[in-house]
């Protein structure tokens, strides 16, 4: 049997949240390698439970294998975001890989607002996520895809980038996606593809149907960036928000903005953007 050293981190975080009266807690909390949260916060009162999901390395590199697992017990609430742009370095030939496995009990929801990604040129990765819902549980997440460095005229010319992505409801696939960017293909600069923006953002919103009223609302948000292409499509129990563009900036704000719409309507709390997107 052939045998490949292992090269790279290999790290791990598993999260578990349960609610406990009117509170939400991180009741269990394991890591191996360099994933961390350093404690749970209450910045909105005890119901909402923050973390920041901690990398240290602060990048990427080829043959890192990160995997982040989060469970919401029945009614529990917790959000999770990272604390400045995550880094997906140059390969000189092996993959990373980054899994996020989330599951969501009845009537409970989770949030994850990680802020931006950036793909450098020549970066080898594959992101996949897997998020399972009970019914009646909510989720919220984004991602925010940024390939090359535009600020130093890098564009994400070699390298490639594998994307999946698979909701479910009560074990229900609503949601199944795969991509691949390859660097320096034609789909970079397709109309179908990324019409010749370098950064790809996409929000989604599950556990419910999006009414017309509220659907309306969200594409009455602009994005400020000009030339930025936004898009909106509502399917049952899913909301897909797409973006466009070249600025990081623009496009959080964007997301933001939908977020503090969404959020009231899905999960009845007004948006409170965390602390750490301020520093």
């Amino acid at each position: 049997m052939d045998r490949h050293p292992i090269t790279g981190w290999q790290a791990r975080l598993e999260l578990d949240f349960a609610r406990r009266d009117e509170a939400t807690i991180l009741e269990g909390r394991r890591h191996f390698g360099p994933l961390r949260v350093q404690k749970a916060l209450h910045p909105e009162g005890p119901a909402v439970c923050h973390a920041i999901v901690l990398h240290p390395p602060a990048g990427i590199c080829g043959g890192d294998r990160l995997s982040i697992s989060a469970t919401v017990d029945a009614a529990g609430h917790a959000l999770l975001t990272t604390p400045g742009a995550g880094k997906w370095y140059r390969s000189a030939g092996e993959q990373a890989t980054q899994s996020l496995d989330f599951r969501i009990g009845a009537g409970a929801a989770l949030e994850w607002l990680p802020q931006e990604s950036i793909v450098f040129d020549g970066a080898r990765g594959a992101m996949d996520s897997r998020i399972r819902l009970a019914e009646g549980a909510r989720f919220i997440g984004w991602e925010v895809l940024c390939l090359g460095r535009r600020a130093s005229g890098e564009r994400f010319s070699h390298g490639e980038l594998r994307l999946a992505t698979r909701i479910e409801i009560a074990g229900a696939p609503i949601w199944i996606e795969r991509g691949r960017i390859a660097g320096g293909s034609a789909l970079q600069d397709a109309p179908i593809g990324l019409a010749g923006r370098s950064l790809a953002a996409t929000l989604l919103a599950a556990g419910a149907d999006i009414a017309p009223a509220l659907l309306a609302e969200c594409r009455s948000v602009e994005a400020t960036e000009a030339g930025a292409l936004t898009g909106l499509t509502a399917l049952p129990q899913l909301l897909v928000a797409r973006y466009l563009g070249d600025s990081s900036e623009a496009a959080r704000a964007w997301l933001v903005a939908l977020w503090k719409i969404l959020r009231p309507a899905l999960t009845g709390r007004e948006a409170q953007p965390p602390r750490i997107w301020n520093t």
